[in-house]
């Protein structure tokens, strides 16, 4: 399938594949909102549902102290619950 011919979650499957990326690289990459990328992501995970691959998530953390407890790992939180630092990586997603 040519590239043109496959959706963008197909593009985007394809990508994480190839490399782990956050949202925001994904939505980089395809010219698209972070939501929209996450979005996407969310929807990928739910069609390797009864395939051999998974969507897998290191979860996102928080830079000043550690933190990586959070309880969604699609979403990026927008502060640390323990020490409210703003400084929170987004989570990074691969499909294996």
């Amino acid at each position: 399938m040519q590239g043109a011919e496959r959706t963008t979650r197909q593009r985007i499957a394809s990508f994480l594949r190839e490399r782990p990326a956050e949202a925001g690289q994904i939505a980089t990459e395809f010219e698209i909102t972070t939501a929209a990328a996450l979005t996407h992501v969310e929807h990928i995970s739910k069609s390797l549902d009864g395939t051999d691959e998974r969507l897998l998530a290191a979860p996102p953390e928080c830079r000043d102290c550690g933190f990586d407890g959070f309880d969604s790992l699609i979403n990026r939180p927008s502060r640390c619950p323990t020490c409210k630092s703003e400084s929170v990586s987004e989570p990074v997603f691969t499909v294996r």
